[in-house]
């Protein structure tokens, strides 16, 4: 059965006077307008995060700066794909409680962390954004820096996955951005090797950013895929997800072409399973989605594992790395 998916066409805000999403649905562009004094949740609730992820053939980067309320968390990690290998490093501030202004829009405002161990700038001009990385205790000490600059290869058109997904909670809710096939040029420096992301088919990347905010409920758990790249020279790239608040106004899977957006009904992730219940998360998944358009083999190469257990927060995650092949019918 077909989803009734509800798109959003018109600027709207994005909370009520009660803290609650306005209208549900998705969107192709930055209409919901977000306003953090709308938020009638404590301060400690709120969550503000930028994440980016850049990757080429080789190697890659992923970049976090988050206001948890609670706690900021600012992570990297570098991606050795030649060696099947990752290191991650990760500082933390306490009490944020918003004090590091996040912009209310993913196409206006700067991201700046100037934390005594560790500097990240993610800024943006209207045409590029440009990533800054100084983390001189990185992997014992070895230390990274990076510039890496941003832009999508569509000046026409530039399609993102917009969602608002209501949790089943008053005051609650899942407000994210997905920009994809973002093409990148930089460089990063761990230690004494250098490392560039180009646009020669060697080290050709790319990129995408996760921007989002919001107030969850406790416990969840979330399933999230993307990709990007080129199809015959042609930006090509999906945004897939499942598992988070109530989405029967809309679902976040979405095809990208060109710049154009191409909306998928529902998807699932069938993670093998081997001895014992025990989930493989290195072995080849399936994706599927319920209207047939879109099939997917994925080849997990890295799984970035992290439990983290703070007492009164706990997460749980794998980011798995890998490669995609199948088939998308776009619109």
């Amino acid at each position: 059965m077909k989803l009734e998916q509800h798109e959003i066409t018109n600027t709207i805000a994005l909370l009520d006077e009660n803290g609650n999403i306005t209208e549900p649905g998705w969107a192709r562009q930055s209409y919901y307008k977000y306003d953090r004094k709308k938020i009638k949740a404590p301060a400690t609730r709120v969550k503000e995060w930028d994440y980016y992820c850049i990757l080429s053939r080789d190697y890659g980067l992923a970049l976090t700066a988050a206001d948890n309320g609670y706690i900021g968390f600012f992570a990297v990690t570098f991606f050795d794909f030649a060696k099947a290998s990752e290191v991650s490093g990760s500082e933390m501030s306490v009490l944020p409680l918003g004090k590091y202004n996040f912009p209310s829009c993913s196409d206006s405002g700067n991201v700046n962390i100037s934390e005594s161990k560790i500097k990240m700038s993610f800024a943006f001009d209207g045409k590029k954004r440009v990533l800054k990385l100084n983390y001189p205790y990185f992997n014992k000490n070895q230390g990274i820096s990076a510039k890496i600059e941003l832009t999508h290869p569509s000046s026409e058109i530039y399609d993102r996955m917009v969602i608002a997904t209501p949790f089943y909670k008053n005051g609650h809710f899942y407000f994210n951005e997905k920009h994809n096939c973002l093409s990148a040029v930089g460089k990063v420096k761990v230690g004494d090797a250098i490392y560039t992301f180009g646009n020669t088919d060697k080290n050709r990347a790319w990129a995408v950013l996760d921007w989002g905010r919001g107030v969850w409920t406790y416990k969840n758990t979330w399933y999230w895929g993307s990709a990007s790249g080129a199809v015959d020279g042609v930006s090509f790239g999906f945004n897939l997800g499942y598992g988070f608040g109530d989405t029967k106004a809309a679902t976040e899977n979405m095809l990208f072409y060109n710049g154009v957006a191409h909306k998928l009904d529902e998807v699932t992730f069938k993670i093998p399973i081997g001895e014992n219940a025990k989930v493989e998360y290195l072995e080849p998944w399936k994706i599927t989605s319920s209207d047939g358009r879109f099939e997917m083999v994925f080849k997990p190469l890295i799984d970035r594992s992290d439990d983290t257990n703070l007492l009164v927060i706990r997460s749980n995650q794998h980011q798995v790395f890998g490669y995609f092949s199948g088939i998308a019918v776009l619109d």
